[in-house]
């Protein structure tokens, strides 16, 4: 086991957290409004009483935007979860279905699948999880590991006070950094590298995202408003109509 080295930890998160603020912004860059409009629900909006064009828009843009952001910045915690177990375990990504991580400790041969926070799936996906890792296990068996197997579902913020699920263990937040690193303060010591141009960053985001709410705004009032109101059935028929109106 080694130790945790600050500025290498520094030096991985101002190489690869660009990523994500290109990834956001590229996706900002790529998406159309109409788009937005037909995945989200037009009875929730109108009966909040939305009246405001632009209110609408940028309700709609955020929300889908935050659901995206959740998916970058996961897979981003993912790699560097995968970076640090690498330094101080010798893990390595995994090559097998479903799993994220795999490394050995204290005699035992750990497989990990990597989520953002604990509350991440249905009972269906979670079913589905249990099934890789009983696969994962198979696999590793297969090709001769002879060191106990255990399952791990990790996840990178929150908390889970009962880890032991039978079949696999669930650690959350400071106990799941932990378990990969052997540094309880490795959680609060990841916040101040995150933010590593990040004031720089959300700027030329936020120039962009105004951009696109004022474009977005003035469709939607070219083909939804009529004399400045919003013709809500307008946009129910765009939204479910069998056939969509041109």
């Amino acid at each position: 086991m080694n130790n945790i080295d600050i500025d290498d930890l520094k030096a991985y998160v101002e190489l690869n957290i660009g990523n994500f603020h290109k990834s956001r912004l590229d996706s900002l860059r790529k998406l159309k409004f109409e788009d937005i409009l037909k995945r989200k629900n037009p009875y929730l909006y109108k009966a909040k009483n939305i009246l405001v064009s632009s209110d609408l828009v940028k309700i709609l843009l955020d929300a889908h935007l935050s659901s995206q952001e959740e998916g970058i910045f996961g897979n981003f915690l993912e790699g560097l979860a995968v970076h640090i177990c690498g330094l101080v375990f010798g893990g390595k990504k995994s090559t097998t279905t479903g799993m994220d991580l795999e490394f050995d400790r204290d005699g035992k041969r750990y497989i990990v699948t990597i989520k953002s926070g604990p509350n991440w799936g249905n009972s269906r996906q979670i079913s589905g999880m249990r099934n890789d890792f009983l696969t994962a296990k198979r696999v590793l068996r297969t090709s001769g590991s002879r060191a106990e197997i255990i399952a791990v579902n990790g996840c990178c913020y929150g908390r889970d006070n009962k880890p032991d699920k039978g079949d696999y263990f669930k650690y959350c937040g400071q106990r799941f950094w932990e378990f990969i690193s052997g540094d309880n303060k490795l959680y609060t010591d990841l916040i101040e590298p995150l933010g590593h141009k990040a004031k720089e960053k959300n700027e030329e985001f936020e120039k962009e995202h105004a951009k696109i709410v004022n474009i977005f705004t003035q469709e939607f009032s070219d083909k939804f408003c009529t004399n400045g109101v919003i013709e809500w059935e307008a946009v129910v028929r765009f939204n479910s109509a069998e056939v969509v109106p041109q």
